[in-house]
Parts: structure tokens; sequence; C-alpha cells
């Protein structure tokens, strides 16, 4: 069984920064792709960034330059460096990993960002 543990989130004010870790555990097969998701409220969930055990990335238009996904295989964590944070940043982050039909979830941390 896999499991996923985020920590990071927190309340900043808008224009700063927060960092998001994701630490995998248990059976997981090392070719992978690791990412972030977001829900705010009334909305659906939405692909923030992912990056393959690679090295590929790709992220939503929204935070494309502001947000950086990054990882350590040897840890089997994935990191999510957000800056220039806005208010409509404000969700819920979720880690997820998928391992070709395969898929986990975190339980979720919390990012507000006042204005």
């Amino acid at each position: 069984q896999v499991q996923l543990v985020e920590s990071g989130g927190g309340l900043v004010q808008a224009g700063g920064s927060l960092r998001l870790s994701c630490a995998a555990s248990g059976s997981i097969f090392r070719v992978n792709t690791m990412g972030w998701y977001r829900q705010a409220p009334g909305k659906q969930r939405e692909l923030v960034a992912a990056i393959t055990s690679g090295g590929s990335t790709n992220y939503a238009d929204s935070v494309k330059g502001r947000f950086t996904v990054s990882r350590d295989n040897a840890k089997n964590t994935v990191y999510l460096q957000m800056n220039s944070l806005k208010p409509e940043d404000t969700a819920v982050y979720y880690c997820n990993l998928r391992v070709v039909n395969l898929e986990y979830w975190g339980k979720g941390t919390l990012v507000t960002v006042s204005s």
C-alpha cells in the first residue's frame, strides 16, 4: 500500500511564498509521476503541477512562472515551491502519485493566501 503525507501548508499574505512537501512510502514503482492538485471551495479539483521520475514537468497556465515542482527520487518526495502567491491560489492542495493505471492521493494541506 502506498501512503502520501503532505506538509507545508498554511496562511501567507499575497506576494509571499510557501513550500509544500509530499513524502511517499510503501511499494512504489520507480517509474511514476508525482504532482500536486488543488481544490478551492465550490470548484473542481485541478492539476497544479506534475513531474515524472525522469524529470519532465507540466504546469497549469495559472501558475507558470510562479510555482516550481521538483522531486527527490531517492526520498520518494515531491516539492512545490510557490512564489508570488495570490488570493486565488487559496485551496486545499493534494499530493498525487500515478503508476501506470494506479493512482494515490494524500489527505491534502490547506493553503490560504490573504489579500
